[in-house]
């Protein structure tokens, strides 16, 4: 089945394919490998957030920020096998849009579909931002900021241009690159505990965690308001979703890939910050600096901070590139399904969607105006955009795992082949934890304004979706190729 082709959703009537659709592909190449769609889970949730988030999280929580990860990771773990059971079901590009108008309604998919669009060119605008501070490493402010993501923009925009096969193969190098530092990082840092090399190894303790004012410096309450920030550094978990329709074989790769998140999130988060913080006490770490190159400069490896600049450069460069990727695929989605300009589902002779990915790393250059206008604070700025629409798909997963899985149950639709842990109740769970984050998002000023523009960007595709149900009520009902 393509796109959501559901007259109606499951009710027990036939559901209706689009003529001349006749795989889930949709018109793309099926282009990404194993290999590649590993690396992509793997990397997808290594980027700012950590590298350059972890910086004020630890300033706000002190060692408590491992805790914050832990309990953060394993709703996302429940979040993505919520995910894997909705894609056995039915493996579709745009999968989050999908699932909510086959689940929740015609409406819900087009919100989805044009939030999750906005969260990745917010994304891509906070990637290039952070890509343009990390420079500052070399230039020492000789170049203007906005210079710097200005012309990152540009190269990443040419990038994906590419087709998906090569696409995914850059990926791929890209997250390695982040994999083998993280490790590369760990490692260098159980030696200095053990061994006791380098400038920081007279001083290098796991006592750090809890001598510095103990383990809840600023108390449990500060650790709390730190959840907006982790959780920003999990989004993009759940690209693997949108790569389903260009997937070889996704029936097998995505459940494999997703059984990848534990380890990744035990690995990458609460591994490298319970060495990190080992190393060099939580009170030297300072926001906007990033974490891990301040340590390797503490151990007096400088050509190992240029090195851990450039990985985090990298992994910035990697997640804007992603953004890049999904957003022109998730236009695509809203064209098929009558929810977006026609123009929109045209793709070039190697399966890219040109025309979508163009418009979107044209409002990606809004982060280079933002980088102009204010360059110290334009990371937080965006970033608070980006975790508000972007938890949006996470509340759109488990509401529709929760009502597919009563369903199937009831023997309505097929059982998934990759069933969530647990049936809805770890659904159930993490739907509380992520209305607890907003309510601290509420709490923390420097959050609030996100909150603020949610009501407006409601506001907007309220209204256009009254405009295109005046001028199209078939397309705003479901699903309609042309």
């Amino acid at each position: 089945m393509t796109s959501v082709q559901v007259d109606k959703q499951h009710d027990g009537n036939e559901a209706v394919q689009a003529p001349g659709e006749s795989g889930e592909g949709e018109g793309y190449q099926r282009g990404l490998g194993a290999r590649q769609i590993q690396m992509i889970a793997i990397g997808g949730a290594i980027g700012t957030g950590l590298f350059l988030g972890a910086g004020k999280g630890i300033s706000k929580a002190g060692p408590s920020l491992i805790l914050a990860y832990a309990i953060a990771g394993l709703v996302i773990f429940f979040i993505m096998r919520a995910l894997g059971e909705l894609l056995m079901y039915r493996p579709v590009s745009g999968s989050f849009s999908e699932y909510a108008r086959e689940f929740i309604g015609p409406f819900a998919g087009f919100v989805t579909g044009w939030t999750y669009w906005l969260f990745w060119v917010i994304t891509g605008m906070t990637e290039v931002t952070a890509a343009a501070q990390y420079m500052k490493y070399w230039t020492h402010d000789s170049v203007p900021q906005w210079v710097t993501a200005l012309v990152f923009t540009l190269i990443l925009y040419a990038v994906n241009l590419i087709s998906v096969k090569l696409f995914g193969e850059l990926e791929f190098w890209f997250s390695m690159v982040k994999v083998t530092a993280i490790v590369g990082m760990i490692l260098i840092c159980a030696g200095i505990l053990t061994l006791g090399f380098s400038d920081a190894g007279d001083t290098a303790s796991v006592t750090h965690l809890w001598d510095q004012g103990g383990f809840f410096p600023h108390g449990i309450g500060s650790t709390l308001m730190t959840l907006q920030m982790v959780m920003f550094a999990f989004l993009a978990v759940e690209l693997v979703g949108v790569t389903a329709g260009e997937s070889k074989d996704p029936k097998t790769v995505l459940p494999k890939a997703i059984n990848t998140v534990p380890w990744r999130i035990a690995v990458f988060y609460v591994g490298a910050l319970i060495m990190i913080l080992s190393v060099v006490p939580w009170t030297e770490f300072q926001p906007g600096v990033s974490p891990f190159v301040h340590a390797f400069e503490k151990m007096g490896l400088g050509v190992g901070a240029a090195i851990v600049n450039f990985v985090v450069l990298t992994a910035a460069l990697s997640s804007c590139n992603s953004g890049m990727y999904s957003t022109g695929r998730m236009l695509r989605d809203l064209a098929l399904n009558g929810q977006g300009p026609k123009f929109f589902t045209k793709l070039t002779k190697s399966g890219t969607p040109l025309i979508g990915t163009t418009v979107s790393a044209a409002m990606m250059l809004v982060g280079v105006w933002i980088n102009y206008q204010w360059p110290g604070d334009a990371f937080n700025y965006v970033v608070s955009f980006a975790t508000i629409s972007g938890m949006w798909a996470w509340f759109v997963i488990l509401i529709c795992q929760i009502r597919y899985r009563l369903k199937a149950d009831r023997g309505e639709l097929p059982q998934s082949t990759f069933k969530a842990p647990g049936g809805i109740w770890p659904s159930i769970f993490s739907l509380a934890f992520l209305v607890m984050v907003v309510v601290m998002m509420g709490i923390d000023k420097d959050a609030r304004i996100s909150l603020y523009c949610a009501p407006l960007w409601a506001v907007l595709l309220g209204v256009s979706y009254f405009v295109l149900r005046s001028r199209d009520p078939q397309g705003a009902a479901f699903a309609k190729r042309k």
